[in-house]
């Protein structure tokens, strides 16, 4: 499943359909940007007070902002199995987030977006947090990278961790397979990845590329470099925000330079939504309820941007409901690579993605917390069942009451509209809330 032995004849089965996509000569290069915690609300674009993020406008400007673009589960190794592979990770039995101690990771049989870039001949790097499996057969090395240079869970799991500290191991840095270094500056990992990225791209200009940036901010603890400390007047938080943003811009000019950006699809969101309850440290969930370890909108509705010139419409703004498993059929078809043998859940949204007025494939998009199913989007409705949650203030969440969603109030219906609903469905809900997105 993870050989290359079929790359040559998969390049001309789906050549005639690339061609007409990509460049006549080359297959697109795939440019993916995962920031980590990044809340709704954490871009100029999208209403971010006291920082600003010019590149990623820029970025928005030259393609289509997508404002309601979720994720699969709001925690890290759960949502990055998810849109690394296509799938809702309660099928992959990954969920939440794994740490120092963990054991497991993804399956080695599951076929990931990375290998299926490899397979057509592509160059493939990962270069940030990795968060699937410290084991050695979970490595990004085993799934489909040639380059791997990053760290493989989160930078809590350090020195800083604000309880266990003192349990805590050394960090270690990876290039490939091997430790080149243990507690790193972490306020240098931002440029550091940022660097390594810029190479690879220039090492790789003559051959189509995957690049997957998972960046480790702004996950706490917080850290900018000493040229972006001190610079915004939201504290270090908005300092981190404006640092990834020149991360962006720096490989947007490198794109340019090399003359690579019209033939690269550049797709970027954040793992999930903030963490509220680090207060100053924490990111903005924009008009949303609540962030990250939470199915409310603020934990699962994240910033996204994509950019394909001459193929997704510049200066949209798309409102349409799309989830982070899509990116795996979506990519594959446009590249003309093998889907999963496995049934995956995603679906493909080329016509959202680039048609001016296309409509999502999606009938219902659906939300775990954990192993249970939480809450299920259909349409401009979104419903809650009842499940225990951590509140900003740290209390244990209290359900029952309609949430406020958008720009507006949520308008509560009465129960027997919930019965009817839940009717036509061929069932009966009871204690939930239901909220309209509008």
């Amino acid at each position: 499943m993870k050989s290359a032995c079929f790359a040559f004849s998969l390049l001309l089965l789906f050549a005639a359909d690339v061609i007409a996509l990509g460049t006549p000569d080359r297959l697109p290069n795939v440019l993916l940007i995962v920031t980590d915690d990044m809340g709704y609300g954490d871009m100029s674009s999208q209403g971010a007070k006291g920082f600003s993020t010019p590149n990623l406008d820029k970025l928005a400007g030259q393609g289509t902002r997508f404002t309601s673009f979720y994720v699969a589960q709001p925690v890290c190794t759960a949502s990055r199995a998810a849109f690394l592979s296509g799938c809702y990770p309660n099928r992959l039995s990954l969920q939440g987030a794994l740490n120092h101690t963990s054991k497991n990771g993804i399956h080695p049989d599951e076929y990931l977006l990375p290998e299926m870039f490899r397979d057509l001949g592509y160059a493939t790097a990962g270069m940030g947090k990795w968060h699937l499996g410290t084991v050695m057969e979970f490595w990004p090395t085993r799934n489909g990278f040639d380059e791997w240079f990053g760290t493989p869970y989160s930078n809590d799991n350090t020195k800083y961790h604000p309880v266990l500290a003192d349990e805590m191991p050394p960090y270690p840095l990876y290039e490939g397979e091997t430790v080149v270094e243990l507690d790193p500056d972490q306020s240098q990992f931002t440029k550091r990845i940022t660097e390594k990225a810029v190479s690879f791209i220039e090492r790789n200009q003559e051959r189509p590329f995957f690049l997957y940036l998972p960046q480790i901010m702004p996950h706490v603890p917080v850290f900018a470099s000493q040229q972006f400390r001190g610079k915004t007047e939201h504290g270090l938080y908005g300092d981190v925000i404006e640092e990834l943003d020149w991360s962006v811009g720096e490989l947007m000019r490198t794109l340019d330079r090399l003359k690579l950006a019209d033939n690269t699809i550049v797709i970027f969101f954040s793992d999930n939504g903030p963490w509220p309850s680090y207060g100053e440290h924490a990111g903005d969930a924009g008009p949303f309820r609540e962030g990250k370890l939470t199915t409310f909108e603020g934990g699962v509705r994240v910033p996204c941007i994509m950019r394909w010139p001459g193929h997704i419409p510049a200066g949209r703004v798309c409102d349409e409901p799309v989830m982070s498993i899509d990116l795996v059929p979506t990519l594959t078809k446009l590249v003309g690579g093998q889907m999963p043998t496995k049934r995956i859940d995603g679906l493909d949204i080329a016509d959202v993605l680039l048609t001016q007025d296309g409509k999502t494939p999606h009938d219902a998009l659906f939300f775990f917390g954990g192993t249970g199913l939480q809450a299920v989007r259909s349409g401009k409705w979104k419903l809650h069942f009842p499940h225990p949650y951590i509140t900003v203030a740290g209390e244990p969440g209290k359900g029952g009451k309609p949430s406020n969603w958008g720009k507006n109030p949520a308008q509560s219906i009465t129960q027997s509209g919930i019965e009817g609903i839940a009717s036509r469905h061929g069932g009966r809900v009871e204690h939930i809330e239901l909220s309209l997105l509008i």
